[in-house]
């Protein structure tokens, strides 16, 4: 967290117009990944610094990104809005996992909840407890 922190630090002292970066948030904890994150966004609309990065957590693309360029085997499968193009179909083609995409609640940019295993408090119709 400190050595990214730092290394971010140093990149936005350069003051370049374009900024790059290959997975800014990895290991950092969600307090700090919101921290960079809302840092480089800022950037962007204040500044109108170029924020080119590749970042793994689709909902967190989702959210921050104004473009989204999507790679499936060495080539772009796709790239526009987020609300654009974010679907079941490209989750599963790309990532290969089944998922639903519905609209985070705070911002109605797309989210992303994939499916899988884990405890399930629903109460499924049909079932009575």
């Amino acid at each position: 967290g400190q050595r990214q922190r730092a290394w971010i630090a140093m990149t936005l002292a350069q003051d370049t117009d374009i900024i790059l970066l290959d997975e800014p948030t990895t290991y950092l904890d969600m307090t700090h990944q919101i921290e960079i994150l809302d840092l480089l966004f800022e950037l962007n609309e204040k500044e109108k610094r170029t924020i080119v990065m590749v970042l793994h957590d689709l909902n967190l693309a989702c959210r921050y990104a104004h473009h989204i360029v999507a790679i499936r085997d060495k080539k772009i499968y796709a790239q526009g809005k987020p609300e654009e193009i974010i679907s079941c179909q490209l989750v599963k083609d790309v990532f290969q996992m089944d998922c639903q995409v519905t609209y985070d609640p705070l911002f109605g940019t797309p989210l992303c909840i994939p499916y899988g295993k884990g405890r399930c408090i629903l109460r499924k119709e049909g079932v009575s407890s």
